[in-house]
């Protein structure tokens, strides 16, 4: 490492992208960077495969694909240890998202048929003489540009969903974690060597700007709100579609039969996990009054039993810690409290756990998205209020309330993409779920059929069947099959019911 070369933070030298530790500064490896005329090569190259891979169908794709999965799960420790030398994160919590993963891919391979295959639709009277034929056809190359802070479990999501639809994809992993993203895109090479269905491109954004302007089918990103709209604008030149999964800010809401001690877990963990480096992380806490102190104590404790370099990894890109340490020091300027951490928790390249109280909601720990370990516990008078002030916010990703009699009913009035129940984050870890938000969140959505049915794109076919008993698209009607055709419409369409 050179003297000049500051941790975590990539470079590009010769050619080259090297990555290292945001922790310790070592190298964590080196890979090449593209360029412009790399990237379209390479998207050259993958609607070569594209035939090829689509031409498997459903079952050789399932085949290939669960080889896939079977291959990381026999490597799980491997590729947690390289997530870890690449974003600092602990091992278990590389293990985790691993896992994660590993069921996504399971789950696209075994369901795409069912979901994606071709079906017939049932007729309808005033065009009896057809059938209608529904199939889903691959867009032919994907592209998806992937997160640091989740750099295996969340382009796995896309990838994995565009593959089993019968897309080759050309990934682009960020910047700050190209050595996990190039480590997937081998492995699938060994199981799928004849072609190549799934390609890495490295960079900075300017590849991902390439990217987006190759002639790929269609791009699925996640990252930062900003960096969302970039993207939009770039694929928008030529009308490519997109999927985006950006920023979040989400809440728990804490009800007055709730239980507490869990409660207290689940926002420890919703909060401070991967760092609090998570998009779906749990960032303000909505807590009915009765329960308020307690739950706050609860959080207190168990928060404070988290060390950083242990349980609590560094920020992995390094101008984040301005941003939390910005957003701590305007909440205690603000007449926030800090019951636990505070200004002096912030200790590059670890913030140590902050839980904060009395926080105005015009803060930026309260409306703009942290990406640090931290969790503002509000008190509110009942869920009501909880629902409105966990709702007022331009991010609308992920959720969590906890209670008995009616938290079902709280979760569906939350705006927000998915929501769990007496836990947190859970919903991430389901593959038969569909992942995504609204608002400044983004829109489509990844994992579950409609993950699959994002990277597909429907095509209708109508094939007639006898003679038309009510000939409408036909400049051959007569008059008194158009009065026939009034009279179905109005015995059809004309009576309330």
């Amino acid at each position: 490492m050179t003297a000049t070369r500051v941790p975590g933070v990539p470079e590009i030298e010769d050619g080259v992208l090297i990555s290292t530790n945001p922790a310790t500064g070592e190298e964590a490896g080196r890979v090449p960077a593209a360029d412009a005329d790399a990237v379209a090569a390479t998207v050259a190259r993958a609607r070569q495969a594209a035939a090829w891979w689509q031409g498997l169908g459903f079952t050789g794709r399932k085949a290939r694909l669960l080889r896939w999965r079977t291959l990381l799960t026999q490597r799980i420790e491997e590729l947690a240890r390289i997530t870890g030398q690449e974003t600092g994160k602990p091992e278990a919590d590389a293990i985790v998202e691993a896992v994660g993963a590993i069921e996504h891919i399971d789950w696209a391979a075994h369901h795409a048929k069912a979901v994606l295959g071709p079906r017939r639709t049932r007729t309808r009277l005033l065009t009896a003489e057809h059938v209608g034929h529904i199939e889903y056809l691959p867009y032919g190359v994907v592209g998806v540009i992937g997160p640091w802070n989740y750099p295996i479990l969340t382009p796995i999501g896309p990838i994995s969903s565009a593959l089993a639809a019968g897309n080759v994809v050309v990934f682009k992993p960020s910047e700050y974690t190209p050595i996990v993203g190039q480590w997937l895109a081998d492995t699938f090479a060994e199981v799928v060597g004849e072609q190549p269905v799934l390609q890495v491109v490295h960079g900075m954004g300017d590849v991902g700007g390439a990217l987006c302007r190759s002639g790929v089918g269609k791009v699925s990103f996640t990252g930062s709100t900003a960096t969302a709209k970039k993207v939009m604008a770039a694929c928008a030149e030529n009308l490519v579609p997109v999927v985006i999964e950006a920023g979040g800010k989400d809440a728990l809401i804490v009800d007055a039969d709730a239980d507490i001690p869990a409660a207290a877990e689940a926002a420890v963990w919703g909060s401070m996990t991967n760092a609090g480096q998570t998009c779906i992380g749990i960032e303000r806490a909505y807590v009915v009054a009765p329960v308020y102190d307690q739950f706050v104590a609860a959080v207190v404790e168990k928060a404070g039993k988290l060390r950083t370099g242990h349980e609590i990894g560094p920020i992995t890109m390094p101008r984040q810690i301005d941003i939390i340490r910005d957003h701590i020091d305007d909440a205690l300027a603000k007449g926030g409290r800090a019951v636990l951490g505070g200004a002096g928790a912030v200790q590059p390249p670890y913030v140590a756990p902050t839980v904060l109280v009395d926080v105005p909601a015009d803060s930026a720990e309260i409306r703009d998205e942290t990406f640090g370990p931290t969790l503002t516990i509000t008190k509110v008078a009942d869920t009501d209020e909880a629902v409105r002030q966990a709702n007022d916010t331009p991010y609308g990703l992920g959720g969590a309330v906890f209670g008995k009699a009616d938290a079902v009913r709280i979760a569906r009035r939350l705006r927000a993409g998915m929501v769990a129940v007496n836990s947190s984050l859970t919903f991430v870890g389901m593959g038969n779920l569909p992942f995504g938000g609204v608002g400044d969140s983004g829109f489509g959505r990844i994992h579950g059929e409609d993950g699959l049915r994002e990277f597909a794109r429907a095509k209708s076919i109508t094939v007639r069947r006898g003679p038309s008993m009510l000939p409408a698209m036909t400049f051959e009607r007569t008059p008194a099959q158009v009065a026939r055709i009034v009279k179905a419409v109005k015995l059809l369409y004309g009576r309330k019911r």
